[in-house]
């Protein structure tokens, strides 16, 4: 599985990096980007409720024979 962070979805809120910095982090322009496309096992939950909370429906997860 690997995360996507749709970039004009984006408006910057910051949860995702908040919830899970491992996966996700502010780029120099306030918004989130995912440092890690592969999802490690021991983080799906993390990512997951990052997904879910984000407000603009920015994360997407996507199985690797989609991407």
């Amino acid at each position: 599985m690997k995360v996507i962070v749709d970039e004009d979805s984006c408006k910057g809120h910051g949860i995702c990096t908040t919830l899970c910095s491992e996966v996700f982090a502010l780029n120099d322009y306030g918004y989130a980007e995912a440092v890690s496309e592969d999802i490690p096992d021991d983080l799906h939950e993390a990512v997951l409720t990052a997904k879910d909370a984000c407000p603009e429906w920015a994360i997407k997860i996507v199985d690797e024979s989609e991407s």
